[in-house]
Parts: structure tokens; sequence; C-alpha cells
């Protein structure tokens, strides 16, 4: 168990580097000169030129590219073009809100979605079991940004019962995030809602339901007691992963429902070519992604006795 977490923090490593690699040469090819964004075009070339020497993008390609790994090893990921200051800190900032989000999303998804499934487990080829498989394959067609708009729509301008903009300042304001929550989460609850159902029917079928069933005990024993403890292994394990991709995927709801996050930060630097902010935040999410990751494989172990890592 313990080499397999060294041999697998390892694999981290050129992961990370080329993530990093293909951030920084993607941004290189963007076309669009930064200095100009930042100063206007109306600047002498003299003056652009004295800025540009300054943050080191007359450099060749490899120099920059090797002392920005260098900072980066070190918490350094620069300043931003555009609002200059230290992208560490902007992303310390903006963190608190992109988790805020991504756990309400991750809640929403996780309690309805098991919900659903088990309900829809139990009554197989119910009409509660067909609107399981219509919910989950709409769930998983529908645009995010699309179901954040009609949600702003019903519950923030018709009925006026939820915000639709904004976090309500400092601290954890819970009514800013339900709408954003359930838009991000949508489409994972409809995936919950499956991987439930089909991992509650094999479960269901196994040796040991039949005979807790044949034991006599109730039916809500033997369907939450034995068979979601073993059913829920799959979901937990998913959770992780999918905890992951949400915290990468809120660039689009925190830009909807303008939600001073890390998407919406990384959106606004996309815009205006703001090379640092865009690197740091790329590698910051990556980071976050193969760390979960890396979580969530250790967990299995713990979660399922039956696996053992060579």
């Amino acid at each position: 168990m313990i080499r397999f977490i060294i041999r697998r923090i390892f694999q981290l490593i050129p992961v990370l580097l080329g993530i990093s690699m293909l951030t920084f040469g993607m941004m290189s090819l963007v076309p669009g000169d930064p200095v100009a964004l930042m100063l206007g075009q109306h600047i002498s070339h003299q003056t652009m030129d004295s800025v540009r020497q300054e943050l080191g993008l007359d450099l060749p390609f490899l120099n920059r590219y090797l002392n920005y790994l260098w900072n980066a090893l070190h918490g350094d990921f620069g300043r931003s073009y555009i609002q200059h200051q230290e992208v560490s800190q902007m992303l310390l900032d903006k963190i608190p809100v992109t988790f805020r989000l991504a756990v309400a999303a991750s809640a929403i998804a996780i309690t309805f979605g098991v919900l659903i499934g088990v309900l829809s487990a139990v009554r197989q080829y119910s009409f509660w079991d067909t609107f399981t498989t219509f919910f989950t394959l709409i769930g998983l067609s529908l645009p995010t940004f699309w179901l954040g708009m009609v949600l702003q729509l019903v519950f923030g301008v018709i009925f006026r019962i939820l915000p639709i903009s904004g976090s309500g300042g400092e601290g954890f304001h819970l009514q800013y995030y339900i709408l954003p929550g359930f838009a991000l989460g949508f489409a994972s609850m409809a995936m919950y809602a499956g991987l439930t159902r089909s991992s509650m029917l094999e479960v269901l079928g196994e040796d040991y339901i039949r005979t807790a069933r044949a034991k006599g005990l109730s039916k809500q024993v033997v369907v939450f007691k034995h068979g979601m403890k073993n059913a829920l292994i799959p979901v937990s394990t998913h959770a992780g992963m999918d905890f992951a991709s949400l915290m990468g995927g809120t660039i689009l709801i925190e830009t909807i429902f303008s939600l001073p996050g890390i998407g919406y930060m990384l959106f606004n630097a996309i815009s205006r070519r703001d090379y640092p902010v865009v690197q740091g935040v790329t590698l910051f999410l990556a980071l976050v992604f193969v760390v979960v990751n890396l979580l969530v494989d250790i967990s299995y172990a713990f979660l399922n006795p039956q696996i053992r890592y060579d």
C-alpha cells in the first residue's frame, strides 16, 4: 500500500509538468500583446519594450518557462498584468467561493441522486424507474449554462425567491449558492441516480440479501442497512473525482451568476489575456484534480477490502 502511494505521487510529477508546459505554450501562441492591453495602444514603443523586458516577455520561450516553473515550485505564480496583484493571493481570495459552490453542488447531486437511484432500484420496472431513466438522459444532456439561466428566470425574476447574482459579501450565505449549486450539480445528480440504480440492482441480487430476506427482516432494513452499504461504494469513490470536476467546471456558472470565484477570475483573465492568472488557475485546478484522484485511489482499499495493490 505504501509503495503504491509513493509510486502514484511520483506519477503526478510528469502530469503536472505536462499541464504547466501545455498551458504556458498555449498562452504564448494566443494572438495579441498583453503589454498593449495593459498600457493601451497609444503608448510609445520604447515604453512598451521597457515593460516587456521588465516582465521577462522578451526572453526565449524556454527561458520564460523555466523561470515560471522555478517560481511556481516556490508558490509564486507571478503577478496579474491587469490587476497588479500576486496570483497566489488572488487564488487564496477566490478559492472559498468556488469551494462553497462545489460543495453545494456535490451535496445536492449526491443527496437527490442517491435517493432517486435507490427508489428506482427498489421499484424496478415501475413508473418511477422509467422516470429515473428519462431523468438521467435529460440531466446528462442539458447544457449547464442554459439550466442556470432558466433557474434565474423562474426563481429569481418571476417568483423572486432566491438571488440570481453575487455571493452576499463576506462569509457564507446559503441562499446565494442554491441556484448555481443546483445548475452545476444537475448533471452529476443524474449520473449519481443512474449509478446508484445499477449498483443497487446488482447488490439486491446477491445471496446475502436473499438470506436477509429469508430471515424475515423488513424491506427497509434489507435495503438501507444491508443493501446501501455496499451499493454506495462505487458512488462514494466516484464522488471525489466528481468534486474535483465540479471545482474545475465552475467557469460558466460563476460567470452567469456573477460569483467571484476561481472560474469567474479565469474567464476575465482569458478575455483580457492576463497570462499569469490563466496559468496559475489552470495549474491549481490540475493540482486539485490529480490530488483528489490519488486520494480516491487510496480510498478504494479502505472502502472495499477485496481490493489489493501490488
